[in-house]
């Protein structure tokens, strides 16, 4: 018994192939149409973030874009189709614990001509961080950004607290 969508005649057994690919196609809609809100909002750059000596996901380079903020910077992944940021690195306090080259272990999960920064933030009795809470990986320009975008703050504010 065979039935028509737009005039294209489908056995049964045609019917769920259909449906999966429709929504195949709606979910690749909504993570382009994601991808451009992101990017068409200003201050996204791509970078990979990870959380080091952290097990599991957190702890590998995850690929997204970074959305820079008055007082944070959203990370986003980029295979993801939720709206909101996955990790948001406040401002205030933020302090680069250090900065390198990618090293040979990186560079199965990076490009190679990607610079780390190692960030964390002040403790609440001033102490400067020993250890870094994130990395962030990303092509030099966007590194520039980055380190501009950590070194200004708007008029009137103070991050250190």
């Amino acid at each position: 018994m065979e039935q028509q969508l737009l005039g294209i005649s489908l056995e049964p057994a045609q019917w769920p192939l259909v449906a999966l690919l429709l929504v195949l196609v709606v979910v690749l809609l909504v993570g382009a149409l994601r991808r451009s809100v992101i990017e068409r909002r200003g201050g996204a750059v791509e970078c990979y973030l990870r959380m080091p000596g952290v097990r599991g996901r957190r702890g590998r380079w995850r690929i997204g874009y970074g959305r820079y903020g008055t007082e944070h910077l959203g990370w986003f992944p980029i295979f993801s189709l939720r709206p909101r940021p996955t990790a948001k690195l406040s401002r205030r306090g933020l302090v680069i614990v250090g900065r390198r080259s990618s090293t040979e272990e990186d560079r199965e999960y990076l490009p190679a001509e990607l610079s780390v920064v190692r960030i964390g933030w002040y403790g609440e009795d001033g102490e400067e961080p020993v250890e870094a809470v994130y990395e962030l990986a990303m092509g030099e320009m966007a590194m520039t950004g980055f380190l501009s975008w950590v070194e200004s703050m708007p008029p009137g504010t103070h991050w250190e607290a």
